[in-house]
């Protein structure tokens, strides 16, 4: 399960005149979606100051810069448990006493009278009015557990596992259109608001008529990506799964060169390597993982490579998993339509010619083939510790690379649908599942996906259809072209850039929900953290044919499917429904700082500029969610303008340009391992091998000036509060 913010400017024209200052102004959409990523994603990915000498007492902690005394990324004591038990806090709201007029006797019954009668008379219409009009169609904003509990309830394994089936049906279509067109018929028939088509033309990268193919030159010998010899009836029946073992967007023809085993491709492999070898037009091998490949491969382009192989190390994956002949597609486009880069592909749009992104000929092959390159068994396992394949230093090998690829414009369809909100409709949560695009495989993940966004959709509708509305409206999207570089989605945030600023809350991706049966995988911005797990990888990159009888045999009984579907519809219905938006900014401030530990250099300057950050954030807690988050003090002006605040905060961290296969959302990590900015990691190790250091100056400058924009975005926001404040009073 992705989860993640979407970062855009999202503000609706009733809002209060105090949010439209410079101040308070986002920078531009960015769309981490897994669509991002994903989302991009997330991926994504969401005022009133204390007296000084309160703010010395509750904040004192803060003045120390010592690393030491940096708290863990998590809220004190749950979401607003802190709050809500410090018993000194002064309601901001008081109304003076109605002044009396003296009456007589007389006028005092009859009003006495009146009041009684009319009392009684709207007892009787409250009753009746209640008898014949379902409780439950009134906002949602007070919505419970237990409300929670019978929507989730009706969300069975064994209709996810018929809708699965259903759907694998439809795999060997010649075009992703029929099934689009069968998630719409399904989505409407659940009662879905607005079920619509969106088209894109878009350019795609596709295999040749036959399978790329690696001849060593020592023998002659020419094997295909699996590993299997090539054979002139293997190039004749080839299946579509060697066939579509390549890299989509990569350069094409042929390349007989040195092999040179580069291990991950991080910039000390690679400055080790350059100082024992020549590397220009040679081949790198390469295993996936670690880091983001487009961002090894942009090192490797770089050093001067002509080719790379790329393949996964059996010590990488769990014992269970045997990957040794199985052969995977990768993208090598960060995004989008690649002929309309920054703009949608809609018609009239000028088309640039780019049918690769890479002059690196790429070629995903089998760990197997990589075994029989270097003229070693597979990964042997001595007391339970796996050896890695490696080529040794001291021996050559030479092999002939051909990669064949065509691109054309096809069209990719996404199906959207909307569940229209009650008090809030302008304000939109997404929830993004894919189908299976044609002239790709992308295993069966893609059933598994849009089986689960169906049966969450079913158990909304059926409390819908009793009269059941959330409170903000929530937006079904099932996306085309996922495997080509998560195209359908990001031309649809291209296209409706403009109202996805504005409007959108909240990111959540179903994009592959089942890879495995032992352990729960999730990613969600620093400020939602409350609601998920952490724990990036980058072995995902990786597309392989996972078969039906694969995923059945990973959940037999679809038990995961339905565990997954209701902790995902738990955290829908919590920003779709709560009052004040279930985001936590004390979180993102105590995330900067954690991010600042290590023994990272010239980091020391941001300390300062941390703590300020984090002293606006606790008042910002403290002022604005308690009483916000207390029915007896809620002012409905008041929250409209906190989650206009809440759900724009994170777009501070934001930068402008990012190293390649990077989040452009600062607060996201490389992966669970490691606490620090990815940037500044990035920039420190690019340093090495220059000898200015200008790339990590230009990497300080834009954390700080990220950090600096979120302690002014939050003080401007208590200002607008206080100003608010001393207005009504």
């Amino acid at each position: 399960m992705a989860y993640q913010k979407v970062n855009a400017d999202q503000r609706a024209p009733g809002h209060s005149q105090y949010l439209d200052n410079d101040d308070l102004q986002a920078t531009a959409l960015d769309l981490e979606w897994d669509m991002e990523k994903e989302l991009e994603e997330p991926g994504f990915d969401q005022f009133q100051l204390d007296s000084a000498e309160n703010q010395n007492l509750e904040h004192a902690e803060t003045a120390d810069l010592n690393l030491d005394s940096i708290q863990p990324a998590t809220s004190p004591k749950g979401r607003f448990q802190r709050l809500q038990e410090e018993s000194d806090y002064i309601t901001h709201y008081a109304r003076s006493a109605p002044k009396s007029n003296p009456c007589n006797f007389c006028r005092l019954l009859k009003i006495f009278c009146t009041a009684i009668i009319l009392f009684i008379f709207g007892i009787l219409i409250g009753y009746y009015a209640h008898k014949n009009c379902p409780s439950n169609a009134t906002s949602s904003g007070t919505l419970d557990l237990q409300l929670y509990q019978e929507i989730l309830k009706t969300i069975q394994a064994e209709d996810i596992k018929k809708s699965f089936r259903n759907l694998i049906q439809l795999y060997k279509s010649e075009d992703d259109m029929e099934i689009s067109k069968k998630i719409k018929i399904q989505w409407t028939s659940l009662g879905l608001e607005d079920v619509q088509f969106v088209n894109y033309s878009v350019l795609l990268n596709l295999p040749g008529p036959a399978p790329s193919s690696v001849t060593l030159s020592s023998s002659g010998q020419c094997f295909h990506p699996d590993g299997q010899p090539c054979s002139e009836e293997a190039r004749k029946h080839s299946s579509q799964d060697l066939l579509y073992s390549y890299a989509a967007y990569s350069a094409k023809g042929t390349l007989k060169a040195e092999v040179i085993d580069v291990s991950y491709g991080n910039a000390d492999d690679l400055k080790r390597i350059k100082k024992m070898k020549n590397v220009t037009n040679r081949i790198a091998l390469l295993k996936l993982g670690k880091l983001p490949l487009l961002y090894k491969l942009s090192l490797l382009e770089k050093a001067g490579f002509g080719g790379v192989l790329l393949y996964i190390d059996p010590c990488d994956v769990p014992k269970t998993t045997n990957l040794s002949y199985d052969t995977f597609m990768v993208s090598l486009n960060p995004g989008g339509d690649p002929s309309t880069p920054g703009y949608p592909s809609i018609d009239g749009s000028f088309r640039q010619n780019r049918s690769n992104l890479t002059s690196l000929l790429v070629q995903p092959v089998s760990a197997s083939l990589i075994a029989k390159l270097i003229s070693s068994p597979k990964a042997t396992t001595t007391n339970n510790a796996c050896t890695p394949l490696e080529l040794p230093n001291n021996e050559e090998r030479i092999v002939n690379m051909q990669i064949q690829t065509v691109t054309k414009f096809k069209t990719v369809t996404n199906v959207v649908g909307y569940l229209k909100g009650l008090t809030s409709p302008d304000r939109y949560i997404l929830v993004g599942s894919r189908h299976h695009t044609a002239y790709s495989y992308n295993g069966q993940e893609w059933a598994s996906s849009t089986a689960i966004i169906t049966a969450f959709i079913r158990a909304l509708m059926l409390r819908v259809k009793r009269g059941w509305r959330p409170d903000r409206t929530i937006v079904f999207c099932s996306w085309g072209g996922t495997a080509f570089g998560n195209i359908g989605s990001y031309e649809w945030g291209e296209d409706f850039k403009k109202v996805l600023q504005r409007n959108v809350v909240a990111y959540v991706s179903l994009h592959s929900p089942i890879r495995g049966n032992s352990s729960l995988y999730s990613v969600a911005s620093p400020s939602l953290q409350q609601l998920v797990a952490e724990g990036p990888s980058f072995l995902f990159e990786a597309l392989f044919p996972k078969h039906t009888t694969k995923i059945e045999e990973l959940d037999p009984f679809f038990n995961l499917h339905e565990t997954i579907t209701k902790l995902s519809g738990e955290v829908i219905l919590q920003i779709a429904n709560e009052p004040v938006l279930p985001f936590n900014a004390l979180d993102i401030a105590l995330e900067v700082q954690n991010s600042l530990k290590g023994d990272q250099p010239n980091t020391p300057q941001l300390l300062a500029p941390a703590s300020r950050l984090r002293e606006s954030t606790e008042l910002f807690q403290s002022d604005e969610m308690r009483p916000a988050n207390d029915p007896k003090e809620r002012a409905p002006i008041r929250v409209r303008m906190l989650n206009d605040i809440l759900q724009d905060m994170e777009k501070s961290f934001l930068v402008q340009h990012a190293p390649p296969g990077f989040y452009r959302n600062i607060l996201y990590h490389l992966d669970g391992k490691t606490s620090q900015f990815s940037i500044l990691l990035e920039a420190w190790e690019h340093c090495k091998s220059l000898a200015s250091n200008e790339t990590l100056q230009e990497a300080l400058s834009e954390v700080l000036n990220s950090i600096n924009a979120a302690q002014v975005y939050f003080k401007a926001g208590l200002d607008v509060f206080e100003s608010v404040l001393v207005g009504k009073n």
